[in-house]
């Protein structure tokens, strides 16, 4: 059963990469896409897939550059139709293993300037980086919240200037007050 707060799970142990490097690539199966469509709020996702390159960089710590694509159905948020958006992110995130630490000692100093300046390393968690939950991460943001269809125009309502001219005017004028009736007189006195 796939954790739906992970739903793509695709590790690397960070002893097997190598000094050289290691380059993966992956692609999400059905049940992942699936899982990640439902907590996106997409309608379907018929294709992500991600290449890595992992370069240890000193100190337990790991580069992780790539890229991530998909193709996401999405729905025009102007005409309410469906549509195929097209995701291409570039990944470059350095991961360590005492990122927890360290954002907890940011998170502790007085200059806030100073801990925003920088991203801080993301954690490497049981020796391992979760590839799959990185490239489901990127494809979140890389989808616009606002997809339109190609020539999708919003045209607001435009207020008519005469008031009479709106569609509840018939509703007003019953709310106007009326007169009241004049008594009428009766013939035989």
């Amino acid at each position: 059963m796939i954790d739906p707060t992970k739903p793509w799970r695709a590790t690397v142990a960070v002893a097997e990469i190598p000094d050289e490097g290691l380059h993966r690539e992956i692609e999400a199966g059905e049940a992942e896409r699936q899982a990640i469509a439902a907590l996106a709020g997409l309608r379907e996702l018929p294709r992500l897939a991600a290449s890595f390159d992992l370069m240890p960089a000193g100190g337990g710590r790991v580069h992780v550059r790539g890229r991530v694509t998909a193709a996401a159905g999405q729905t025009c948020v102007v005409t309410l139709e469906p549509l195929t958006s097209e995701v291409d992110e570039e990944v470059d995130v350095m991961f360590s293993p005492q990122a927890a630490d360290q954002a907890a000692a940011v998170a502790s100093e007085d200059d806030a300037e100073d801990a925003l300046a920088e991203d801080p390393p993301e954690p490497i968690v049981n020796n391992e980086i979760d590839l799959g939950a990185l490239a489901a991460e990127y494809l979140l943001l890389g989808l616009d919240p606002y997809p339109r269809k190609e020539g999708a125009v919003f045209e607001p309502v435009i207020t008519p200037a005469d008031p009479a001219d709106h569609p509840f005017a018939a509703l007003a004028a019953l709310k106007q007050p009326v007169s009241p009736a004049k008594p009428r007189k009766s013939k035989g006195k």
